[in-house]
């Protein structure tokens, strides 16, 4: 079309809804927000257009007749003046927060970076579309079947912490091609394996889109572990088979429901607390250039800084609502169509920093525990951070799990004593951390 109908401000992201698909993407502070169409390679420009409307602080059009399978990006126009937050630069086109499918392999260059590397308060004018991350916009998925929803109880909970790709990387019992993925794990092999250990849960390390930091890629290296998150609703690609003609979020979800027959619950270890764009001197991706006031914490008395409880360079401000939402609708999305069961939350105590530290009863617990959906889950917090008063160990709300460090050395210095050690030395401690 020549233009764009005005559409709706919700459900944020792509939607496809056999009549057309909707976009609309949250920027309080954005002047333009222009949608960019390519083709299905993602590497040829079809058309460009600014979204025709904004509902409060979403920017929102429809493409009426299209579908999924729709190859897409966003620009930002609005101010850049680093000092005092703002970091549009519409020359780099930004991944959709809201992205199940991203198409492309992110390629670290010069071009990926809003501002000049050798002068940070400069803006790069140069265009990133042709390495950039795009969106495809993909079909829902059907919910779980009621019969397939598990809710163990915790008393009887069993749960197992897996990579991936490690867990079955070596697996000689597997076919080749299935060894290291999503659907190596749900092989019936793999599946009758955890039940005969006696495993209820699964829990899974990293699984969504991660990027591999720009030091570790030059090193030759990479972010195996996967804490480095840049798309929150999108499945990792690279631990996926590919075969038979599933995407990796079509392969995740069959994963899922073979885990679910054998009576397993499957747990994602999700990293909320900061994401891959890291500090100042961090590239354009998404979340930087599409409102980095607003998604980011930022210094009080240096906004062109970021503050960095995570170690990872910056940190989401859940204290805004959009962020807060951001965070639960992706919680949501894969809970209600790709069937998880649970969430260990990564540096959890980020969740509840308000502007005076750590809240037990801030506004993301509090939405959290009202939702319909989330609440009936399992959550479970690593609760601490590196920011100040970061450890929060028996500190979040009830119906919460925590990973608790302290029990955990104590138990192990008990059981596996040093070479000449007495039992003696660890006992009292181990009998402590028991009770």
């Amino acid at each position: 079309p020549a233009t764009l109908a005005d559409g709706r401000a919700w459900p944020l992201g792509a939607q496809a809804d056999g009549t057309g698909v909707n976009f609309a993407v949250f920027s309080a502070h954005a002047e333009v927000i222009e949608l960019c169409v390519f083709d299905a390679t993602g590497q040829q420009l079809l058309a460009r257009w600014p979204l025709p409307a904004r509902t409060q602080d979403v920017w929102h059009g429809q493409i009426e007749g299209a579908g999924p399978g729709l190859v897409y990006g966003f620009r930002a126009h609005g101010s850049w003046r680093p000092q005092d937050g703002y970091r549009f630069n519409p020359h780099k086109l930004l991944l959709d927060p809201y992205a199940c499918d991203v198409v492309g392999c992110f390629t670290w260059r010069d071009e990926q970076f809003g501002h000049q590397r050798d002068a940070p308060q400069r803006r790069d004018d140069r265009d990133n579309a042709a390495w950039a991350l795009k969106a495809r916009v993909a079909a829902r998925l059907a919910a779980p079947a009621a019969a397939e929803v598990l809710h163990t109880p915790l008393a009887d909970t069993v749960i197992y912490e897996l990579h991936v790709k490690n867990w079955s990387a070596l697996n000689m019992a597997l076919p080749p091609a299935l060894r290291g993925t999503y659907a190596g794990l749900g092989h019936a092999h793999s599946t009758d394996y955890l039940r005969r250990l006696g495993i209820t849960a699964v829990s899974l390390l990293p699984v969504q889109l991660r990027l591999d930091e720009e030091r570790l890629v030059r090193l030759g290296l990479s972010n195996h572990w996967g804490y480095n998150t840049l798309g929150f609703f999108s499945v990792e690609p690279r631990l996926a088979a590919g075969i038979d003609g599933l995407t990796p979020r079509e392969e995740f979800r069959q994963m899922v429901r073979a885990l679910h027959a054998a009576g397993i619950e499957v747990l994602l270890d999700v990293v909320y607390n900061h994401t891959a764009e890291s500090d100042e001197h961090g590239p354009t991706l998404s979340f930087r250039g599409l409102d980095n006031a607003s998604y980011y914490r930022l210094e009080a008395n240096a906004r062109d800084r970021y503050e960095n409880h995570a170690g990872c360079g910056n940190t989401l401000d859940i204290r805004q609502p959009a962020v807060r939402q951001l965070v639960l609708d992706s919680l949501r999305y894969w809970a209600a169509e790709m069937g998880v069961d649970g969430f260990r939350f990564d540096l959890a105590p980020v969740l509840g920093r308000g502007d005076h530290g750590f809240e037990r009863d801030g506004p993301f617990f509090t939405a959290l525990a009202q939702d319909p959906l989330l609440s009936r889950l399992k959550l479970i917090a690593e609760p601490w951070d590196i920011g100040p008063g970061g450890y929060q160990g028996g500190n979040f709300p009830r119906g919460w799990l925590e990973w608790n460090d302290r029990f955990r050395d104590a138990a192990r210095a008990f059981w596996l004593q040093a070479p000449g050690a007495s039992p003696e030395a660890t006992r009292g401690e181990f009998a402590r951390r028991l009770c």
